[in-house]
């Protein structure tokens, strides 16, 4: 059991933080309103689309390992938002707000010492805890760095110049 402990807390920290990268919390606080719904030419999202997209996946996920009757958008129009912004401030708040609740679910969920990390989901074909968690941090890390990316191109575009190695 101690190692299982263990394997809990290193899941909490990887859908955290995980050290390779800037934490979710930090990457959006730092996004100025103005760069949300900037979509830099030859990309197919804004920041919004991708956060959107990280809070409809995440959220479809943990329910996917919560509720046997849960039923999936359909793929792929069904994870991605249509505007290319948020309507309003509020709205951004809203769907950050969406996704730091749902993470921290998945945080306690696979936190629970009742839960059996290793134990194929009851009403899944195979898939276990551990694996839906993994993926969560992955697809949350990966979509992450496409903000970065989008924020770093949206300030080279502004200013002419290339944008800072540290963003």
């Amino acid at each position: 059991m101690p190692d299982e402990d263990k394997l809990r807390k290193q899941l909490v920290w990887l859908l955290t933080c995980g050290d390779a990268h800037p934490d979710f919390e930090e990457v959006v606080a730092e996004l100025p309103a103005k760069v949300r719904a900037a979509r830099p030419q030859g990309l197919p999202y804004t920041p919004w689309r991708l956060l959107e997209h990280m809070r409809i996946a995440q959220w479809d996920i943990l329910e996917f390992c919560l509720n046997p009757r849960h039923k999936s958008p359909p793929y792929p129009e069904g994870y991605w938002p249509d505007d290319l912004g948020p309507s309003s401030a509020a709205q951004w708040s809203k769907s950050v707000k969406l996704f730091l609740k749902d993470n921290t679910a998945m945080q306690e969920l696979v936190s629970d010492p009742s839960v059996s990390l290793l134990a194929p989901i009851p009403h899944a074909q195979g898939q276990t805890v551990l694996r839906e968690a993994l993926l969560v941090a992955d697809h949350n890390a990966y979509h992450l760095g496409q903000m970065l990316v989008v924020r770093r191109l949206v300030g080279a575009m502004e200013t002419g110049h290339e944008a800072p190695d540290n963003l």
